[in-house]
């Protein structure tokens, strides 16, 4: 059985993905960057590395428009994934999220669900890497910090750039279906499910 179990968040952990494809659409339309479904080309992505595909004088507005969204914005836990991070506390997994998002974010999301992070020993955002999704350095870091090897590890995702990411990686990749039609994931993951429900942790070896 592999010892740690890394996940992105939003689409992952949080359905919140469908909400922020909305907001960058509606900053896409305010702020045109030319680039065709560019809410779907950055998911996975920094903040930094989004930001390079503004000028630099639109910048302040988009960061405005993101953060004024944000403040309303709610993440409500996928039904099964208390239950899913409980098995695997149970089963001595050790846990870490692996996010592009800031920590004003997870300070938001922790403080809406706080005994979410007592099931992680590791939390990785923005802050915590030099490069963006796809690169790997993100899962290799959470690897790292919770001293295992990155091909110990299982990385869970529902973004392209997160995917590859996790493959970069060396890790298991498990890709959920909640961003992506399931087809377009084939050849991208180790592994496609719908849920955490479809998922015997233990049988992946």
């Amino acid at each position: 059985m592999r010892k740690a179990a890394l996940f992105d968040l939003d689409g992952v952990l949080v359905d919140s993905e469908p909400v922020y494809t909305r907001i960058w659409e509606s900053i896409d339309q305010a702020v045109p960057t030319g680039i065709p479904g560019f809410a779907l080309k950055i998911k996975g992505t920094t903040l930094p590395h989004i930001m390079q595909y503004f000028n630099a004088e639109d910048r302040p507005k988009v960061m405005q428009m993101l953060e004024d969204a944000e403040e309303t914005m709610e993440y409500p836990l996928f039904e099964d994934t208390l239950a899913f991070l409980e098995k695997l506390k149970n089963m001595g997994v050790a846990c870490a999220i692996v996010t592009s998002s800031n920590n004003k974010k997870m300070d938001k999301l922790f403080g809406m669900h706080p005994y979410l992070k007592d099931y992680f020993k590791v939390v990785i955002t923005d802050s915590c890497v030099t490069k963006s999704k796809p690169d790997p350095e993100c899962y290799l870091t959470a690897a790292q910090l919770l001293g295992v090897s990155p091909e110990d590890s299982v990385v869970f995702e529902d973004s392209f750039n997160g995917l590859a990411a996790g493959r970069g990686s060396g890790a298991f990749v498990v890709a959920l279906t909640t961003s992506n039609p399931r087809q377009s994931l084939d050849g991208k993951a180790d592994m496609i499910i719908d849920s955490f429900s479809q998922l015997d942790f233990s049988q992946i070896i």
